[in-house]
């Protein structure tokens, strides 16, 4: 097997040592010298070539390009480039694989040409960052490890399909298994129905493996998945400004299946933001826009319960400032999927193809990697700012909110009810039971429409029992009280 070239790009004078140190430590390591032939610029011979010539001939050749970034830019040509960003630009040119590696200084304690240059990098390609050769070391031997199994020089088993160790039948809930194929069968027209036996709706799965159940099965079906996997969940918190400031004003860990995390987590966001409810003129049913789209918001939160890394020790954060949503999972992207090439339509690596087929199958997510492009769409359409993606230590996608006005509201007691509350009175035209009234607002998490919308819409006034001596009746049914009418009037009028 020909070795895959490596070509190791930095200023000449500011990490020539740790070029070198590079060099041998991939050159003499078991595994990376089995399958790497570094190339450093000492290691040109002498030549009639220019040495600039003869570096962009040695990125063009190379399978991929690592560079290393500091404080200093270095020579420049007489177009003012150096001769590491010429490579660079030759290497993002010539469609290489491109890692990079950055140091921990400051901004202020880098040249400006650099910081510029490093500014530019992070927009296209994956990075990381070091404050010491062996930090810098650790960093490219998990790289080139990761380059290997995407590749698939070497073969290990995603997480998700290695077998759980101490895991049972007993230890997953049949009741959402039988959820799972009803939603299934409506959704993808899955072929198998609950009637058969749940061993074999799991090998269908791919979720039983040599006897034993895969981690995708108690994170897809577990009774108590974080039993097994501690921070397999989702952190949500509200903040009133526009960075992380306390006190909290609402804060949340969610648990369950990967099913229940989603809805659980978009429900948190769907229940803080605000909602834009129309009118009949063009339908008997009363149109609500949210002003995130529910697409976009649970298309951010898939992706990071999907494809976030479950060997981390961080969770998923849905994190709601006054201006954006920011969502953020332990992981990180594929080095065959760069982040320039995340809101076109690309192909998909899942991290955890089996949770991601599950989570297709359900209607979760969909197939052919049009899930970003389509969030994209879908705020850009709502008349909002592009959504950002990043990848530093974790991932994230950043979606942003319209630009919040406080209106001058005439009436004080209007100023006085949340959004929330607004959203429930002004679709109320009749009796509605709870489940009729999540429907209405699009909400699937029960305890956020308690606490959130019912119970305080109730304490207030607005809401009242059609049976309030039965309060837990299963045919309990609520409507607007007169207070809640007169609310209701001086809502449309302010539409």
């Amino acid at each position: 097997m020909n070795k895959i070239k490596l070509f190791i790009s930095s200023v000449q004078t500011e990490f020539a040592t740790e070029r070198q140190l590079l060099f041998d430590y991939i050159s003499t390591d078991a595994l990376l010298g089995k399958f790497f032939e570094p190339f450093i610029f000492e290691k040109l011979p002498a030549l009639e070539a220019k040495p600039d010539t003869a570096y962009l001939h040695q990125v063009n050749s190379a399978d991929i390009y690592l560079g290393i970034l500091g404080k200093k830019y270095g020579y420049e040509d007489n177009n003012g480039l150096s001769p590491t960003e010429h490579e660079f630009n030759h290497a993002l040119k010539e469609n290489k694989t491109k890692l990079i590696f950055i140091t921990t200084d400051t901004s202020g304690e880098r040249e400006k040409k650099e910081l510029a240059f490093i500014c530019r990098v992070e927009k296209e390609v994956v990075r990381k960052k070091f404050s010491s050769f062996n930090e810098l070391k650790t960093a490219v031997y998990a790289a080139l490890v990761s380059y290997l199994e995407e590749k698939e020089f070497i073969r290990t088993s995603p997480f998700d399909a290695n077998i759980c160790k101490y895991a049972t039948i007993a230890d997953l809930d049949l009741e959402r298994i039988k959820w799972f194929v009803e939603t299934a069968r409506s959704k993808r027209n899955f072929s198998l129905s609950f009637n058969v036996n749940t061993e074999e709706i799991l090998t269908h799965l791919n979720l039983i493996k040599e006897g034993g159940l895969t981690n995708a099965a108690l994170l897809l079906f577990g009774k108590k998945p974080q039993q097994f996997f501690i921070t397999s969940e989702v952190r949500c918190a509200l903040f009133h400004g526009n960075e992380v400031f306390k006190p909290i004003p609402s804060y949340q860990v969610y648990k369950g299946d990967v099913f229940q995390l989603v809805d659980k987590a978009v429900d948190f966001v769907l229940s803080h933001i605000n909602l834009f409810v129309g009118d009949r003129s063009r339908s008997v049913d009363v149109p609500v826009a949210y002003e995130i789209p529910r697409s976009a918001v649970t298309e951010a939160i898939v992706n990071a319960i999907a494809h976030r890394d479950y060997t981390s020790n961080g969770s998923v954060q849905v994190m709601l400032f006054r201006n954006r949503l920011e969502i953020w999972n332990p992981g990180r992207l594929p080095y065959l999927l760069p982040l320039s090439k995340l809101k076109l339509s690309h192909a998909s690596y899942p991290a955890n193809p089996l949770l991601a087929e599950s989570l297709y199958l359900a209607g979760y997510i969909e197939r052919m990697g049009t899930g970003i492009p389509d969030m994209v769409r879908a705020c850009v359409n709502a008349g909002l700012t592009e959504p950002e993606l990043k990848q530093e230590e974790a991932f994230a996608t950043i979606l942003w909110r319209k630009d919040q006005v406080t209106d001058q509201v005439t009436d004080q007691v209007t100023d006085q009810v949340t959004d929330q509350v607004k959203s429930l009175i002004i679709k109320i035209n009749k009796e509605y039971t709870r489940q009729e009234l999540m429907q209405l607002l699009h909400l699937k998490h029960v305890q956020t429409f308690r606490t959130n919308y019912l119970a305080k819409a109730l304490n207030l006034g607005y809401l009242e029992m059609t049976q309030p001596d039965s309060p837990n009746s299963p045919t309990q049914k609520y409507r607007l009280t007169k207070k809640g009418k007169k609310l209701q009037q001086q809502l449309k009028k302010k539409k």
